[in-house]
């Protein structure tokens, strides 16, 4: 159920468009469905490919000329503001805004009207990714292109997002959060355009069923005041990283693109093949990487496989195992693991081994939320 919205239209006349729009960046929320890596972390410094998923985010509106942004924070806020710093390793400038409380994308809006201002912007959840990026959006909106706009994509469980209902010219209609009832298969993407127009619609909102502040809702109100509520079905892979599957697709789209860097050391009795980067100061003896594949900074591959769409992580040790379409975050340790790892997330620190007391066992310390597959 969504929360009823009664705005009255006009709300206000619609303000001049100022050609430079400011990024808005969402680094909150508790990260549930990636358990037990958030559990002390935030969800969007969880790597793909070696690096942060935010920094995607951020790289992304510095590539559409957008270098002006606001990142949303919450619990973890001090873990992002030192992974960011100040924003030029991403090519922005960032100011941070915490959030008292996860309540909602248009709750986040709320967070930052004063740092927004009057200047149109582009909102970016920070654990969404889309591979080619937002730079025809954000052009097509600084140009003047509607009051607001929404990118969709097709999906086969419309159930687990919000969705939109066009009319026959392509407008949008309708927007409902989760609905139980399939109303259409078009998502709404984690990338919104938006004027200062929707600052009066976000200061009548009230809480939904699931007492946030929604911003389908947000949107409606728009749609319910006259304004132009524009959106784009794309046909670019997105990946809502918010699971450990996701993480992994985003993985093996990112590590598609990153073509062959040798920066490390390869003795003679190994072999690399295919589009591998083996950063610098890594070291691989005795060892097949099959590309796509990435292996990081100070990493120690010894009699190891590591096969197509796996990141390794810096300082990570691997010996005695094979590894394929895998994410091992920093210092993992695999050693001596004679069944092949496949389709894993490994969180840092995590030392995977096989033990030498007897009577030969299972044996497991693992935290909450953790899910183990026993062949």
């Amino acid at each position: 159920m969504t929360s009823l919205v009664r705005v009255p239209a006009p709300i206000l006349p619609r303000e001049p468009r100022v050609r430079a729009l400011k990024g808005l960046v969402l680094a909150g929320g508790k990260g549930s469905r990636l358990r037990p890596l958030t559990a002390t972390g935030a969800k969007q410094l969880v790597p793909v490919a070696n690096k942060p998923v935010l920094f995607y985010a951020l790289e992304q509106l510095a590539a559409a000329g957008v270098t002006e942004v606001g990142i949303i924070t919450g619990d973890t806020g001090p873990q992002v503001e030192a992974a960011v710093g100040d924003g030029s390793v991403c090519g922005v400038r960032v100011t941070f805004l915490p959030q008292p409380a996860p309540l909602g994308l248009a709750h986040a809006i709320v967070t930052a009207r004063d740092w927004l201002g009057a200047a149109p912007f582009c909102m970016v959840l920070g654990d969404n990714f889309l591979k080619r990026g937002i730079g025809p959006f954000v052009d097509g909106f600084a140009a003047g292109e509607g009051d607001a706009q929404i990118l969709l994509k097709r999906v086969p469980n419309p159930s687990a997002f919000g969705v939109a209902v066009l009319d026959p010219d392509g407008r949008v209609r309708r927007l409902v959060e989760k609905p139980a009832e399939p109303i259409s298969d078009l998502a709404v993407v984690g990338v919104y355009f938006f004027g200062p127009e929707i600052h009066a619609v976000t200061a009548t909102l009230a809480p939904s069923a699931r007492g946030e502040l929604e911003v389908t809702d947000a949107i409606q109100g728009l749609i319910d005041a006259g304004y132009d509520v524009r959106a784009t079905v794309i046909d670019d892979d997105w990946v809502d990283t918010g699971k450990k599957d996701d993480m992994l697709e985003a993985n093996r789209l990112v590590l598609g693109t990153l073509g062959r860097r040798i920066g490390g050391e390869v003795d003679a009795g190994s072999t690399i093949v295919g589009e591998v980067m083996v950063e610098a100061g890594a070291r691989i003896t005795g060892s097949t990487v099959r590309g796509p594949a990435i292996i990081g900074a100070g990493a120690r591959l010894a009699d190891a496989y590591v096969g197509p769409f796996t990141a390794i992580g810096a300082n990570c040790r691997l010996s005695g195992c094979e590894i394929e379409h895998s994410i091992v975050l920093e210092g993992g340790v695999i050693r001596a693991v004679e069944t092949r790892i496949t389709d894993s997330l490994i969180g840092r620190d995590v030392v995977v081994e096989r033990s030498p007391l007897k009577p030969k066992a299972i044996r497991l310390m693992l935290g909450d939320h953790s899910v183990v597959d026993i062949a």
